[in-house]
C-alpha cells in the first residue's frame, strides 16, 4: 500500500517517544501489505475498526493510542488522518477527520 502523510507519525514520535516503536510497525506492515479489501485489512489487523466514511481506526502500541486512516483499496492508498491518546480521539469525529 502506498501510505500518505508519515510526517503525522514521527510528529507525534516525537511528542510521545514510547510509541514510536508501534508507529514504525504499523507503518512498516502497511506499507508491504496488498490489501484489496476490509477482510485482507482484518487478516493483519483484527482490532481494526470501521468508523465510515472509508476511515478505519487502528489500536497503537497495545491500545494506548488511536490512528485513523483513509483506506481506498481501488488505489491501494492509505492516508493518515489522525494519530493521538484516547483522550485526544474521544474529541473528534473519526469519521469526518
Amino acid at each position: 500500500m502506498v501510505v500518505i502523510a508519515k510526517p503525522i507519525l514521527r510528529d507525534f514520535g516525537v511528542i510521545h517517544p514510547d510509541a514510536i516503536q508501534a508507529l514504525d510497525f504499523w507503518y512498516s506492515t502497511v506499507k508491504n501489505a496488498k490489501w484489496n479489501s476490509v477482510n485482507d485489512l482484518r487478516k493483519t489487523f483484527n482490532n481494526v475498526d470501521y468508523v465510515g466514511n472509508d476511515r478505519f481506526v487502528f489500536n497503537i502500541k497495545g491500545n494506548h493510542y488511536r490512528l485513523i486512516a483513509m483506506i481506498f483499496f481501488d488505489i491501494r492508498t492509505v492516508y493518515i488522518r489522525f494519530v493521538g491518546t484516547h483522550s485526544e480521539y474521544d474529541e473528534i469525529d473519526a469519521s469526518t477527520i
